[in-house]
């Protein structure tokens, strides 16, 4: 254990500690289930697992308030997974190193993975606590949300007998979450032909890193630099005057995270070679320049690599630069409705070259519909136009805001008492799993609140330490109104 189980409330962070130790990437819950069962069966709680491998414990309701309503909190058990390309660590098997950087709990070069350990944690809390009031529990934990919330769509509604939801992977302090946005993804294969590199070649890798990336949601509106495209765009307007061929690019890791990092291989004659690096240096000094106010550590490297046997034909390359150009990226609309929310975005997130072709990822969200289709028919004919072939998934729905919702009634009220603050009452551009339970299970009364989590999704991800107890102490508080006021 570290110094985490010492912070306050220490029933929160001892869990907290020990989920740091746990490899819990989308899709490889195993172990972190394993855990929440343990805990379970060590307080003598039953529990159900479905077939998708989310996890319902029942808690009863302390003596005296048995026929209120049964309440369900909710919390998603896999993290991002992502580290600077300096670290050394293997999510698979090494522990997350925490550190204290003043008033903040962050990582060693990695995600720390409080979206949403931190909710994870305060659910085992509630779970062995003796001393708390409240009405019957249902703990759901879910898996596989950070690619795709696919353990929530896939969720057994049949386990859940609760009609009113708790969710616990919100972020901003200080306000209740009524609704977000719903999303899909798209991915683009593009064909590319090779051939062998030219005699008297020289190859040049080019890498453009420093930059923050971030939930590609919660932070899209910072306007922060993607570094793939920005790095594809000075390549393909210098490609416009020195030709060369691409033997790699390559860029991004996660669907739901705006990339810090890109790279690409390139093979020119050596007598272009000074041209090329001088012109390269031009185009990436400015737009590292022009991203400065919110990428402060920007910064590129060309050194000189082995010459590969394959690169791309010239075509090839030119269609791979302009289509990663061309494709949008970042915030396309703001709301009418609601001041300051994004309403339309999408996040150009991986580009990778494999098996003959170029595959391209982008994670698209909107609070609107048809928007959303919209943005989604721009991205098909930008790959049309390239001659590229679009798969696009199902996606996920919305959570439309019910401001009449007694739920939030409740928590308003608590938090003014407990907190000594009015709420702010929003709606998010992130996703959330209330959309994917609200469409499965209809009637169901829901909210979504906790602590002050920053920079999700990236190396820089931290949570404020004194927001955790403030938001044990609410969540806390609001299951006893519960159960006292009903």
């Amino acid at each position: 254990m570290t110094f985490v189980s010492d912070l306050e409330p220490k029933s929160l962070w001892r869990h907290f500690d020990q989920i740091l130790t746990i490899p819990r990437g989308s899709k490889e819950e195993d172990r972190i289930r394993a855990y929440v069962v343990a805990q379970a069966e060590e307080v003598g709680l039953p529990f159900q697992v479905d077939g998708t491998g989310n996890v319902v414990v029942s808690k009863p309701a302390t003596a005296g308030y048995e026929d209120r309503p049964v309440t369900i909190l909710q919390s998603h058990l896999d993290m991002v997974n992502e580290k600077n390309s300096d670290v050394d660590h293997d999510f698979d098997k090494d522990p997350i190193q925490p550190r204290e950087d003043g008033e903040y709990l962050t990582a060693s070069g990695t995600t720390l993975g409080s979206d949403n350990g931190i909710g994870v944690a305060a659910m085992l809390a509630i779970m062995e606590a003796d001393d708390l009031t409240h009405g019957p529990l249902e703990l759901l934990f879910t898996i596989d949300e950070e690619t795709g919330l696919t353990g929530a769509a896939n969720l057994d509604p049949e386990m859940l007998r609760g009609r009113r939801l708790i969710n616990l992977d919100s972020e901003e302090e200080g306000s209740l979450c009524v609704g977000c946005a719903g999303g899909a993804d798209s991915e683009i294969s593009l064909p590319i032909s090779k051939s062998s590199a030219p005699e008297g070649s020289v190859a040049l890798k080019v890498e453009l890193k420093g930059l923050k990336g971030g939930h590609s949601g919660i932070d899209i509106h910072l306007q922060r630099g993607n570094a793939t495209q920005l790095l594809a765009r000075a390549l393909w307007a210098v490609g416009q005057e020195t030709p060369f061929h691409l033997a790699s690019l390559e860029g991004g890791n996660k669907h739901n995270a705006v990339p810090r990092e890109a790279s690409a291989v390139v093979v020119l004659d050596a007598q272009s070679r000074a041209a090329f690096e001088e012109a390269v240096t031009g185009r990436l000094e400015a737009i590292c320049e022009e991203f400065r106010p919110a990428e402060p550590g920007a910064q590129f490297s060309i050194s000189q690599v082995d010459v590969p046997e394959e690169v791309w034909d010239h075509e090839s390359t030119g269609k791979v630069m302009a289509l990663v150009v061309a494709l949008p990226h970042g915030v396309i609309s703001m709301s009418y409705d609601i001041p300051g929310l994004v309403e339309t975005s999408t996040n150009l997130a991986t580009v990778k070259a494999q098996n003959g072709t170029v595959a391209i990822g982008l994670s698209s969200r909107s609070s609107v519909a048809s928007a959303l289709e919209a943005l989604r028919q721009r991205i098909r004919s930008a790959a049309s136009l390239a001659g590229a072939r679009v798969e696009e998934g199902d996606g996920y729905p919305g959570w439309k805001p019910d401001l009449q919702s007694e739920l939030l009634q409740v928590v308003r009220q608590v938090h003014e008492r407990e907190i000594g603050t009015d709420p702010k009452i929003e709606a998010i551009h992130a996703g959330l799993e209330c959309g994917l339970i609200g469409e499965m299970i209809p009637g169901m009364d829901m909210i979504s609140f906790g602590p002050q989590i920053e920079f999700p999704h990236s190396p820089d991800e931290r949570v404020k330490i004194a927001s955790v107890d403030r938001f044990y102490k609410l969540l806390a508080a609001t299951l006893e109104e519960l159960a006292t006021a009903s």
